[in-house]
């Protein structure tokens, strides 16, 4: 097999590779003779085909088979000998088959970029520290018995926090502008889901009051012909709820999955869910500063292969996320608005993949057991769902993957500058701003 580097530009290669003529025409042959001994063709008994009968009827599909398989065969044999590392499946072009001559084609493709790794001394890391404190608790308590809140009629003026049921009209310059009319609304006061002031000036407020709110939407609105704009709002207030917060019973206990041992039960089930969701937060947020660190002191040349691979996955999460079942075509959604995000992600895989490699790394399996039993504590059946995993290797490989990024997100704080910074369960647990395109 001849082979020849006919290009090398940037990340891309086009190989040049030649199969000599009787690789093929000995496997054709080979497949043309078995075929004599099982095919059948009017006229000849089964077996006793005529090997020039077969070739007739068959010989083109056969060498068209065999020649795809070598093309394949000889591209890996082709970049094994050249030490070349691709990047996804090859373009194949020129393709020369000629019986009784050798067989030519190009293969066109991209390598992964070398790397060469910045020193891991340069990087350094805030790593967020807190202690869950019973007033952690007693707040998220606080916070799930808010979201079982129910809301009774009352005869007061609103508070904050009230429930109102209101109609409104909004003009501008006296017209009505479009979507700024509503009949039958409910509008709990705080939830800032108006524009400014319009909560506010409905405190005080009871059932059957009339009221015109003068106001202005924010300068950064939405809608253009109404940034900044001075409208009226002519609210009509049809009744006033006020929120009643569930009682700490087994009632309101079983609504989180706690059946029996009653509020200390429950108390201690609620602790052990922000743990459990304090050490991921913490874990996930130096997890990301630290590949944020290594995106900004390495730069990678890109395969485009890669970045579309990414922009793939980024539009499939997207439907996923807000297309729920829907079929929606990929192809409607624009590459531009994943690129940088992509971009991202695919230098940091490159660069994970490098200091693997570099470090030797390997997944740790009391590790990844260790992750696996996390997960597999949150359902009802644990063992079920651990023997599942074991049993999926694709499910085991993505949780092998996970273990790998955080040994090496361990071995890069290892040899980092590392700060501690005191903080509240809230700040904790708040993911960081996405960084900067």
């Amino acid at each position: 097999m001849q082979v020849s580097i006919e290009s090398s530009t940037g990340l891309e290669r086009q190989l040049k590779i030649g199969v000599p003529a009787d690789r093929i025409e000995s496997e054709v042959a080979q497949r043309l003779q078995k075929a004599t001994k099982t095919v059948s063709i009017k006229g000849f008994r089964k077996g006793k085909v005529p090997l020039k009968v077969v070739k007739q009827q068959f010989g083109k599909g056969v060498r068209q088979e065999v020649v795809g398989e070598i093309v394949n065969s000889s591209f890996y044999e082709a970049i094994a000998q050249e030490k070349l590392q691709p990047v996804g499946q090859p373009r194949i072009d020129d393709i020369k088959d000629t019986e009784g001559q050798d067989l030519e084609f190009l293969a066109v493709f991209e390598v992964y970029p070398e790397v060469a790794l910045a020193d891991l001394s340069k990087v350094s890391i805030t790593r967020p520290v807190t202690d869950l404190s019973d007033a952690d608790v007693a707040k998220m308590i606080d916070v799930l018995r808010d979201q079982q809140a129910t809301f009774d009629a009352s005869g007061k003026p609103a508070v904050e926090g009230d429930k109102l049921n209101i109609d409104y009209v909004g003009t501008k310059g006296g017209e009505e502008f479009a979507g700024g009319k509503a009949e039958g609304q409910d509008l709990v006061l705080g939830s800032n889901s108006m524009i400014p002031g319009f909560e506010d000036a409905l405190i005080g407020a009871s059932a059957g009051d009339e009221k015109v709110l003068k106001l202005k939407f924010p300068k950064d609105y939405h809608a253009e012909e109404l940034k900044g704009a001075k409208v009226e709002f002519a609210v009509v207030v049809n009744s006033v709820s006020s929120k009643q917060l569930p009682e700490m019973n087994d009632e309101f206990f079983k609504l989180y999955g706690v059946d029996a041992g009653g509020e200390e039960t429950f108390r201690e089930d609620v602790k052990n869910n922000m743990e459990r969701e304090l050490r991921n937060a913490v874990r996930s947020k130096v997890k990301n500063r630290v590949m944020n660190q290594l995106f900004d002191l390495n730069k990678v040349e890109l395969p485009a292969v890669l970045v579309d691979n990414e922009i793939t996955q980024l539009k499939q999460q997207m439907v996923q996320q807000f297309g729920g079942g829907q079929q929606i075509d990929l192809s409607m959604l624009p590459d531009d608005m994943f690129r940088v995000k992509a971009e991202r992600r695919a230098s940091l895989g490159v660069i994970v993949s490098e200091i693997v490699k570099v470090e030797g790394l390997t997944p740790d399996e009391d590790s990844v057991r260790e992750r696996i039993n996390e997960i597999a504590s949150t359902y009802e059946q644990p063992k079920e769902v651990v023997d599942y995993y074991y049993s999926q290797q694709q499910l085991l490989s993505s949780v092998e993957a996970v273990v790998l990024e955080d040994q090496v997100t361990e071995l890069v704080l290892s040899k980092a500058k590392v700060a501690y910074e005191t903080c509240s369960y809230e700040d904790a647990v708040k993911p960081d701003p996405e960084p900067e395109a």
